[in-house]
């Protein structure tokens, strides 16, 4: 079993967003950490190298001996778009996908280019509903 690269650590998370080279996904990336602070009342952490977290869960892989831990909710300004992590998937998530506006969706990935594209208090809702789910899951 191979060991997982990414694990919380005590980098700095505001030290990691002043380096984003974009300046709008800077500017973003500050204003996500704020409304997931808000959101969440968890402390942010970085995980491994480009991930910010907020809160912990620990996972054990039904498919694989694979476990480990993991944020219960988080974001990552990628080069391509800001990735906003919905553990949960976006099953009972349609309706507010409907109007948060411009994004793309993964498995348990939200895509947005910019902050500007979409409906903020939509966001805000999507990771209220989607840390609750995972707090209630876990904790």
């Amino acid at each position: 079993m191979s060991t997982l690269k990414t694990l919380a650590n005590d980098a700095s998370v505001e030290d990691f967003i002043n380096k984003v080279p974009d300046e709008v996904k800077r500017t973003d990336s500050f204003t996500l950490l704020a409304m997931f602070s808000k959101i969440t009342g968890e402390k942010p952490k970085m995980w491994g190298t480009s991930i910010i977290g907020f809160g912990q869960y620990h996972y054990k892989s039904e498919r694989s001996k694979q476990e480990g831990d993991w944020p219960l909710t988080g974001f990552s300004p990628r080069k391509q778009n800001l990735t906003i992590y919905i553990m949960p998937g976006f099953a009972d998530y349609s309706d507010l996908l409907k109007t948060l506006g411009k994004h793309k969706t993964s498995v348990s990935c939200l895509y947005i280019n910019k902050l500007a594209d979409v409906n903020l208090v939509v966001l805000e809702k999507i990771i209220k509903k989607s840390h609750a789910a995972m707090q209630e899951k876990y904790n």
